[in-house]
């Protein structure tokens, strides 16, 4: 099968797509089938390709990618592709949006404060401190801080702002960190997260070497994992996605369970979750993606 692997891009997530798309490729070979790597770089170009090629699967992350962008393009020529079509990635990508959709259907998430652009002054956020600040659009931690009083939060906005992202401002809660993918209809065994290099998993702690500890599955009792589990694929469906997502959540002291966001193209990195997810339930890396070979073809036939 002729399979084209998107990934690169010009999003600030672009170097973890490729790190990520190498090792796919190799696990897509191992299969038997012939896999083009395509940078999408070179963007004008991607239609033409794609139209060479019997699937593709997308490792893209951020914009373009998550948004729905390349997902509407290969739906407006026929090729099939694992994963969210373009309303649901591009629902799941912006938090703020995603976020509303979800507590409308009683999903519990933090509270924020939405800033498209730069306040006037003089603001204030309308949450105490300590507060998370995050790019409304962004991933993979980038851009991700915990700060505690003004200065800091004005630097880390200006910062996101200059990448012409809108801001979000969450309510910082207590807890232990716990993310839990979606394949196909089927909850994956939830990862219990305890940074080790920082207080929160940041981007060090997501890419460097024992950045972290990933325990899966999450030492947690059987109900626990049960209701993580639902509210993940509760999410999956809320936000209209297909065939893939992770949900990270914050699971606090009263083991009240609290979504952070959903992510349509989780990580596929030799230190990612979904993957160690998918091992503990003895799927290896090349049966993962055969997983997403029959997700695309199950769209062909759909």
């Amino acid at each position: 099968m002729r399979i084209l692997l998107l990934a690169g891009g010009w999003s600030t997530e672009r170097e973890i797509s490729l790190s990520g798309a190498k090792g796919m490729a190799t696990a897509i070979e191992s299969l038997g089938h012939s896999v083009t790597l395509f940078d999408l770089k070179d963007f004008d170009k991607l239609l033409a390709v794609a139209k060479e090629h019997d699937l593709a699967i997308i490792n893209l992350h951020g914009q373009p990618g998550e948004d729905g962008l390349v997902q509407a393009m290969l739906d407006s020529i026929g090729v099939p592709y694992q994963g969210t079509g373009p309303a649901g990635s591009f629902l799941a990508l912006n938090k703020a949006a995603s976020k509303q959709v979800l507590r409308h259907y009683g999903v519990l998430t933090p509270d924020w404060e939405f800033l498209p652009k730069r306040p006037s002054e003089p603001w204030q956020p309308r949450l105490p401190f300590p507060l998370f600040v995050k790019s409304d659009t962004g991933g993979s931690s980038i851009h991700l801080a915990k700060v505690t009083q003004m200065p800091e939060l004005l630097t880390v906005m200006e910062e996101i702002f200059q990448t012409g992202c809108g801001v979000l401002v969450e309510e910082a809660i207590a807890g232990r960190e716990v993310t839990c993918g979606i394949l196909g209809e089927q909850a994956l065994p939830p990862v219990l997260i305890e940074p080790v290099q920082g207080s929160f998993f940041d981007y060090t702690s997501k890419y460097a070497v024992d950045g972290a500890r990933e325990i899966c599955p999450a030492p947690l009792a059987p109900e626990l994992l049960a209701r993580i589990q639902k509210t993940a694929l509760d999410a999956h469906r809320i936000l209209g996605l297909d065939g893939l997502s992770r949900s990270d959540f914050i699971l606090d002291a009263q083991d009240r369970l609290y979504l952070l966001e959903v992510n349509t193209l989780p990580g596929m990195t030799a230190t990612s979750l979904v993957p160690r997810e998918a091992k503990a339930l003895g799927m290896s890396f090349p049966a993962l993606m055969q997983r997403f070979i029959d997700l695309a073809l199950a769209k062909k036939q759909a």
